[in-house]
C-alpha cells in the first residue's frame, strides 16, 4: 500500500511491543540483573557483550556498537526495509498499518513503479536461467563446464545466459506488460539518445545475478566467453543497486552457513563461484569497485575477520594498500583484517583448481595480519639502520595509526612501532596526539610518505620485522613468568619454541581440555599444521598486533629448560596425560564440556562432533 506511515503510529507501536520478546525470538538471551544478555548477532564473539533492556526497550552491543529499538533490530537482523519492519511489528499485535496520503495518485504511482522494478529484475533473472538450458545457451553451458562448475553450483548462484540478440530480453519483458522506460531505469536496456532506440544491455554473456541479503535480484554481472571487451559488464547504478554497498556472493555465503567466522574478499564473480565449487563458501567479491567503507561495515556486522585476497603482482599490492587505508578506520577491538597475496599469475580460481581446497584454506589461515602488512608497507624502500629511514618509517605508521579507532589494537601497534623504530612509546604518543589535533584542524590535510606499493617477498616479511621486538612485548595475560604453567600452557610453550613438534600431535584435538590456554593452543596448532612454520619468530610475526600475539610473547619470554633431545618426549607425555584425564571424566561431564564449548562459539572439530553425537546416544540409552 502506498503512502507514509504516521509517526504517531510508529511511536505507539514501539510502546506496545516488547523488545526482549522480539530479540529473544532470534537470539538466545539470559537474565542478567534487570537486563538480558547474549552473544551479539551482528558480529562474531565468544563472550556475551550484547544487552537488551526491558526498562528502556533498547538493545546495545558493547563489542560492535550495534544498538536500537525493536524496529531497528528487525531492520538490521532480518534485513527488512523500514515499511516491512513496521508491518511485521504491527502483525504481532494484529493491527493494520495506517497510511497518510494513500489515495494520492503520485504516491500510488511511485509504489507501482517500485514494485515493477523488483518484479522486473526477478523476471530477467528467470529469463537468463531458462535461456542457459536451451539450445541457444550451449556455448555458455560448454564454457561453464570447462570452468569445472557443477549443476548444483550453477543453480545455487542462479547463473544464466543472455542471448546474442539485440532485443531478446526486451521482447520477453514487454510481452509481460513491463514498459521500456522501467527496463532502462533498472539497467536492463540501453537507450541511445541519437536514434531513440533501446536494446538489451547484456548480450551473449554468462549472467551472474547480484542478490541482496534477502536473496532478491538487484542487478547483474555479465561475462563474455571469448576475447571481447569489456570482459565483465555490470549493471549501472539504479534505484535498488549501488556498487559501493553491495557484494557478490554475500547472500549465498550466509545461506551456506548460519555461523560464518570469516569472509574472504576476492576480485571477481568466477573466483567466488570457483571457490564454492571446491567447498569454500565464504568468499565475496566487490562489483567493479575498490573496497569501500560501506562494504566493510556490512562485512564486520556479520563476521569478526575479513581476509583480503589479492594477486601478488604490483597491481595487487597497490590494491591491497588501498584496502588497508579503507580498513584502518574500521578496526575497532574485536575485528581482524588479514591480507593474502597469491603467487604471481594466479587468481583464486586457477589456484584452487591446481592446489585443491585444503591448500587454499591453509593459505587463508596463514594470511598476513594487518599489523605486519602495515609495517611492511611503511618499511618499503627505507633503510631502518639510519636515523632518516626510521623517522620516515615512524611518520608513515603514525599517519596510519591516526586513522585507527582508540582501543587495544591501536595501543599494541604503537607499542610495536616503538620497538621497531627505537623511539620511546610516550614520545610516539605525543606525536600521535599532535597529528590527531592537526587533522581535526585541517580536516582534509594529511602527510604523504611516499609510495606504499612494494615487491617484497613473503620470506622476509616476518623475519626482518622481528629482531626481538615482539619477544620484548609486555604481557596482557594475568599469568606472570613466575607462575607455573598448566599442561596446555606447557604445550603452547613447547610448540612455540619447537614448531616442528606439531607433527607428533594426534590428528584430532579431542585430548585438549577447555582451560584458559586452550583457545590459544588450538589456534597455534591449526596455524602450524597449515603453514608448516619452523621458526618461533615467524610464528610470533603471524600474530603480531593481536591479543594472541601478546599472550604468545609471554610464553616466548619464559626460558624452556627442557633439553632439546627431550622435548618431543615431553610433548607426547603431556598429551598422554591430558588424554588420560579426559578418559576419567564421566560421560555427563564430557558431554557438558563439549556442549559448553559449542555454546561459547568455539567450533568443534570433526572428531569432537562425532564424540558429542556418541555421548548423546549413550546418555539417552541410560535414561
Amino acid at each position: 500500500m502506498a503512502g507514509q506511515i504516521p509517526q504517531r503510529f510508529i511511536d505507539d507501536l514501539l510502546g506496545r511491543v516488547d523488545v526482549v520478546e522480539v530479540v529473544g525470538e532470534r537470539v538466545q538471551l539470559k537474565k542478567a540483573g534487570r537486563n538480558y544478555s547474549g552473544l551479539c548477532p551482528f558480529h562474531q564473539e565468544k563472550t556475551p557483550s550484547f544487552t537488551v533492556s526491558a526498562d528502556k526497550q533498547f538493545y546495545h552491543c558493547f563489542g560492535c556498537g550495534a544498538n536500537g529499538n525493536a524496529l531497528r533490530f528487525l531492520m538490521e537482523y532480518d534485513k527488512l526495509p523500514f515499511p516491512e519492519a513496521v508491518e511485521q511489528l504491527a502483525g504481532r499485535l494484529g493491527i493494520e498499518v495506517p497510511r497518510e496520503g494513500a489515495d494520492d495518485p503520485r504516491a500510488q504511482q511511485r509504489e507501482k513503479k517500485r514494485k515493477e522494478g523488483v518484479n522486473l529484475l526477478e523476471l530477467a533473472a528467470s529469463f537468463y536461467r531458462e535461456r542457459l538450458k536451451m539450445q541457444e545457451g550451449q556455448s555458455a553451458q560448454h564454457y561453464l563446464s570447462g570452468r569445472g562448475l557443477s549443476d548444483d553450483v550453477i543453480k545455487t548462484y542462479g547463473i544464466g545466459y543472455a542471448p546474442a540478440g539485440w532485443e531478446a530480453l526486451k521482447q520477453h519483458l514487454s510481452e509481460r506488460g513491463i514498459g521500456e522506460p522501467v527496463q532502462v531505469e533498472y539497467g536492463l536496456l540501453i537507450h541511445r539518445e541519437d536514434t531513440g532506440r533501446t536494446y538489451d544491455r547484456f548480450r551473449d554473456r554468462v549472467m551472474f545475478p547480484i542478490r541482496d541479503l534477502r536473496g532478491r535480484t538487484i542487478a547483474f554481472g555479465g561475462r563474455v566467453m571469448g576475447d571481447d571487451q569489456p570482459k565483465y559488464l555490470n549493471s549501472p547504478e539504479t534505484p535498488v543497486f549501488h556498487k559501493g554497498r553491495e557484494l557478490y556472493g554475500l547472500y549465498e555465503a550466509r545461506q551456506a552457513s548460519s555461523k560464518l567466522e570469516q569472509l574472504v574478499m576476492v576480485e571477481g564473480y568466477m573466483d567466488v563461484v570457483a571457490l564454492a565449487q571446491y567447498g569454500i563458501h565464504n568468499a565475496v567479491a566487490t562489483l567493479g569497485t575498490a573496497t569501500t567503507e560501506d562494504h566493510l561495515t556490512r562485512l564486520f556486522r556479520l563476521v569478526s575477520r575479513v581476509v583480503f585476497c589479492f594477486d601478488g603482482d604490483r597491481a595487487g599490492r597497490q590494491a591491497a594498500s588501498r584496502a588497508l587505508e579503507t580498513a584502518l578506520p574500521q578496526m575497532i577491538d574485536g575485528r581482524e583484517a588479514r591480507f593474502l597475496f597469491l603467487p604471481e599469475g594466479d587468481d583464486p580460481d586457477t589456484l584452487v583448481r591446481r592446489e585443491g581446497t585444503q591448500a587454499f584454506q591453509d593459505r587463508v589461515t596463514c594470511a598476513m595480519p594487518l599489523s605486519e602488512f602495515l609495517f611492511e608497507q611503511a618499511a618499503q624502500g627505507r633503510d631502518l639502520k639510519t636515523v632518516e629511514g626510521r623517522e620516515r618509517f615512524a611518520s608513515q605508521v603514525l599517519e596510519a595509526l591516526n586513522k585507527v579507532p582508540e582501543g587495544m589494537l591501536k595501543s599494541l601497534l604503537l607499542e610495536s612501532l616503538a620497538q621497531r623504530s627505537g623511539l620511546a612509546q610516550e614520545q610516539l604518543k605525543v606525536l600521535l596526539e599532535k597529528r590527531a589535533q592537526a587533522s581535526q584542524r585541517t580536516l582534509s590535510k594529511g602527510t604523504a610518505n611516499g609510495d606504499v606499493s612494494q615487491e617484497q617477498g613473503e620470506s622476509d616479511s616476518a623475519s626482518s620485522a622481528m629482531p626481538g621486538a615482539v619477544l620484548a612485548a609486555p604481557a596482557l595475560s594475568p599469568r606472570s613468568r613466575s607462575q607455573a604453567l598448566s599442561p596446555v600452557g606447557r604445550i603452547v610453550q613447547l610448540l612455540l619454541h619447537e614448531p616442528n613438534l606439531v607433527a607428533t600431535l594426534p590428528d584430532h584435538l579431542e585430548w585438549l581440555p577447555e582451560d584458559d590456554d586452550a583457545p590459544l593452543c588450538r589456534e597455534l596448532i591449526e596455524l602450524l599444521k597449515a603453514g608448516r612454520y619452523r621458526s618461533p619468530q615467524v610464528v610470533l610475526a603471524h600474530f603480531q598486533g593481536s591479543q594472541q600475539g601478546q599472550a604468545l610473547a609471554v610464553f616466548a619470554k619464559r626460558e624452556l629448560l627442557i633439553p632439546k633431545p627431550d622435548r618431543e618426549a615431553e610433548l607426547k607425555g603431556l598429551v598422554e596425560h591430558l588424554q588420560y584425564v579426559q578418559r576419567q571424566r564421566s560421560p555427563q561431564e564430557e558431554y557438558a564440556a563439549l556442549l559448553a564449548q559449542e555454546r561459547a562459539g568455539q567450533k568443534l572439530d570433526k572428531e569432537q562432533r562425532r564424540r558429542l553425537a556418541s555421548l548423546v546416544m549413550e546418555l539417552a540409552q541410560r535414561q
